[in-house]
């Protein structure tokens, strides 16, 4: 037993010992519960949920656990299923609000408003800094511009369900990492969002995870008794005590092998949740399962029997079949009553198990069982994709296949639900085709289908870059007589731009009257976008001119994209008087149009004048200004945009990825080596990173630094592990650019070459060689093109028609003549397009035909004799 482990059990051992006092005032106010515990975390041993549990008078107690005679440690959960049965249920504003909110946005990026400093999560603020109170008094038209930023960006792809409470969970995670649980309830007091059940979940799941990740027990053990508390206010605001709450706590206490702290737990949530008790018999399996203890296993089965009315046998078969003891699952699937197993739920988990573990006969036998039945009123189909879906190491073809053959044998009749789940896993898998060959066959079996799946493939085909996939979807879309809504409407006129089919698109928005449909302005922002793309400026004006005759509104998205394109100043000045009298607010994207603009047509001061326009958010001032390095970038104003970006080094802001690259791309004068690898440390985004490490890598071999090239490759490789082709494309790329390197050097090649066997523990590629052989021919030298020759066989590769060929000519271009004549005898004359290229190499280096191929005939005659 680890040191942290054996003092996680002291420590919860002494909390057995202790009572909870009943608050006579309890509350939902999660500030209320905690105010008085935030000291709490470092008491001594004797007081770690005692304190947990009972605080001050100013502050709500928690409720006492009665311990029975019959303790929970030496009673299994299964006999208590029918005591469970027969137990009860139980269940302001001030003065300044813009300061506090620059205050916690400093907290929670990690931006000290009077310091540069960075601040670690574990270290808590200040107490006054939490005592600042809120007022709602945003400025009405800043809140109307970031609200229409965020529209815009959610307009651009679909969202299929609301993420509020995603996003919310995510700030709350946030939050708890850098303030800890207690001070982050407080937070969200102030900002006066009531800390409700997801909250609290974040606030232990973060808690926890710190206590799994740490080597030091002594902050093991703060974290664990932070999630204790936050566990306790749960109780105390009267919220119910769900999976989500307790699962964290309970693998903890597993994974430490802590068998009475687990019992103690277990007891509590029991009562604040009778119904949990089927699944804290999962997580009692899988106690017994962590510790190995046979005899435990067999009672918890044995003891089960006659209880499937609460789905033990459920949640033992679960635990069992993730824990993969093959023997106690075989002995529980003989005597399970799949038909007593009432829960949808609990059902779901045991055809997850049984496909785990690739258990198909008794996934049919279970099947066919609930089939004759008749009454469980489970739906078998999703059930069989439950299977299917669980099956280790398959691929999404094998599991359609496996889904309709299970489904054709046991003569199941198809729903809709199993059907889409298995055309969102296509998308997610990118088999776009898959995805719309099962949308035929719910048309065929008479299934209906939801317009957002629809949307979800057409989404996909998107990103996969399946454009043409449209017009398939559209034809089934008017032969079975489905109505698409704005957002499919939105999604096809787009990929039909993408395929440069503007009439097509059109004819869409024309489509959308017969439906009673309205076309928007990101239906026109679509076309107005392809259009731009393809630099026809005229016509992209014309899509405006077709929104005023269909009477729909310009947008801040349509606005953006005139600005962006426009040639000269008259016409900037122009777009941006229309843009005032539309009375559309100007956006970011409208700013960044503006910079790129007035870059554009070579008005860089003014570019640089737009950040100083006021109605700029001052969250999105170093966007802008990342915006700005870009377009100085691209237009030849290296040192401007290297300006800009020492100033926001000096905010210690961070350069957008896009614009590191751009810098990268551009910055290309010698020294600046040290700059180049600075720009590629701030990339964080894996693909991003290795765009800008390639790029360096060739900047590296353009100006002969050998050392950073081979390391710079060797970080490559090691990220690219799984991905050889990737590899094998940037090795190629390196040796292209030096076979046109002028003046060339072939020893600079050669000794990439050692670096990159040396170093990397690779061998070079056919095409690799290919280039540097071609370096040779334009260096014309011999002794280089030997060396170069004699890698092939070393890195396994045969010579071939197209390696002589190319030593032969490096041969001829350095006067190597005698070796080119012996060579050229190795080369078969069978092929007339072999034949011109000697030809022309020979024209080229001034040989004659007749001399050159003299010795190859006379060989020619021998062989034949």
């Amino acid at each position: 037993m680890s040191a942290k482990t054996r003092t996680l059990t002291k420590l919860l051992s002494s909390a057995t010992t202790h009572s909870h006092r009943k608050s006579k005032n309890p509350t939902r106010s999660a500030v209320t519960n905690t105010s008085s515990l935030a000291s709490a975390a470092k008491d001594t041993l004797k007081n770690y949920i005692r304190v947990a549990s009972a605080a001050d008078s100013s502050s709500s107690s928690y409720l006492k656990p009665s311990r029975s005679n019959n303790s929970p440690s030496s009673k299994p959960l299964s006999e208590l299923a029918v005591e469970s049965n027969r137990a009860d249920t139980s269940s302001s504003t001030s003065d300044s609000k813009r300061d506090l909110s620059r205050q916690l946005h400093s907290i929670v990026f990690d931006e000290s408003p009077d310091s540069k400093e960075t601040c670690d999560y574990d270290v808590q603020p200040s107490a006054g800094l939490l005592d600042i109170p809120w007022v709602p008094t945003i400025i009405n038209s800043m809140t109307s511009l970031r609200r229409k930023d965020v529209t815009r960006v959610r307009k651009q792809k679909w969202v299929f369900k609301s993420t509020q409470g995603t996003r919310f969970s995510r700030l709350t995670r946030s939050c708890t990492h850098r303030l800890g649980a207690d001070n982050a309830i407080k937070v969200f007091g102030k900002l006066g969002r009531q800390t409700g059940v997801k909250e609290y979940n974040a606030m232990i799941e973060v808690c926890i995870e710190k206590a799994r990740n740490t080597d030091d027990e002594d902050t093991a053990l703060e974290e664990f008794h932070r999630a204790y508390r936050v566990f306790e206010s749960m109780r105390e605001g009267g919220f119910e005590i769900g999976e989500e709450t307790y699962g964290p706590f309970l693998l903890f206490i597993i994974d430490m092998g802590m068998v009475e702290e687990f019992h103690f737990f277990c007891e509590n949530i029991k009562k604040e949740n009778p119904n949990s008790l089927s699944r804290l018999a999962y997580y009692e399996m899988l106690l017994w399962i962590k510790l190995n203890d046979g005899d435990k296993i067999q009672m918890l089965i044995t003891n089960a029997d006659g209880s499937d009315e609460s789905n033990f046998n459920a949640s033992y078969l679960v635990a069992l079949c993730e824990g993969d003891r093959q023997e106690e699952v075989s002995m529980l699937l003989e005597t399970i009553d799949i038909n007593k197993v009432s829960s949808k739920e609990s059902m779901e988990r045991i055809f997850k198990s049984l496909g785990g573990l690739s258990l198909e006969t008794y996934a049919k036998k279970f099947l066919l069982e609930l089939k004759t039945d008749g009454e469980t009123g489970q739906d078998l189909s999703n059930l069989i994709y439950c299977y299917a879906m669980s099956i280790p190491n398959i691929q999404i073809e094998n599991i359609v296949t496996k889904f309709k053959s299970l489904q054709a044998e046991l003569k199941v009749s198809s729903s809709s639900e199993p059907y889409e789940k298995l055309i969102k896993t296509c998308c997610s898998s990118g088999e776009v085709h898959l995805a719309i060959d099962l949308v035929e066959s719910m048309f065929e079996e008479g299934l209906n289908i939801r317009i957002n799946t629809i949307n979800s493939i057409l989404t996909t085909c998107d990103l996969s870059c399946e454009y043409n996939l449209v017009h398939r979807i559209n034809s089934m879309l008017n032969d079975h007589n489905i109505h698409p809504n704005a957002e499919t409407f939105r999604i096809m006129i787009s990929l039909c731009v993408k395929m440069k089919d503007f009439d097509k698109a059109y004819n869409m928005i024309g489509d959308l009257e017969r439906l009673n449909l309205i076309p928007t302005a990101n239906m026109y922002n679509a076309i107005m976008g392809g259009y731009f793309r393809q630099k026809n400026f005229h016509k992209g004006l014309m899509v405006l001119k077709q929104m005023d005759k269909s009477k729909v509104k310009p947008d801040s998205l349509t606005f953006s994209y005139i600005l962006g394109n426009c040639n000269s100043e008259d016409d900037i000045i122009k777009y941006i008087r229309e843009l005032e009298e539309s009375g559309v607010q100007p956006t970011k994207h409208i700013f960044m149009a503006l910079i790129n603009a007035y870059a554009a047509c070579g008005l860089f001061d003014k570019a640089k004048q737009v950040l100083s326009d006021k109605r700029i958010a001052f969250q999105v001032v170093n966007e802008m200004k990342s915006v700005l390095v870009s377009a100085l970038a691209t237009n030849g104003q290296m040192a401007d945009a290297l300006q800009v970006y020492d100033q926001l080094k000096q905010v210690e802001a961070i350069l957008e990825p896009k614009s590191a690259i751009c810098l990268i791309e551009h910055l290309q004068p010698e020294g600046e080596l040290d700059r180049l690898l600075q720009l590629l440390k701030q990339l964080e985004d894996s693909e991003l990173w290795h765009d800008g490490c390639a790029r360096i890598i060739l900047y590296c071999v353009r100006y002969k630094l050998l050392g950073p090239a081979v390391d710079l490759l060797k970080q490559r490789m090691e990220k690219l592990s799984s991905n050889e082709m990737a590899s094998e494309v940037l090795f190629d790329e390196v040796f292209y650019e030096i076979a046109v390197m002028k003046p060339s050097d072939v020893q600079f090649g050669l000794d990439l070459l050692k670096g990159m066997k040396e170093e990397i523990g690779i061998r070079a590629s056919r095409k690799s060689l290919d280039f540097l052989l071609s370096a040779c021919v334009n260096a014309k030298d011999l002794n280089r093109s030997f060396s170069v020759w004699k890698e092939y066989p070393t890195a396994g590769l045969p010579y071939n028609v197209l390696t002589y060929l190319r030593m032969y000519q490096a041969l001829l271009a350095s006067g190597g003549h005698k070796a080119a004549k012996v060579l050229l005898g190795n080369i078969s004359d069978d092929d007339s397009h072999v034949c011109d290229v000697i030809k022309a190499c020979q024209a080229t280096y001034g040989i004659s035909s007749s001399s050159a191929l003299g010795g190859k005939k006379k060989k020619n005659k021998k062989k034949s004799k």
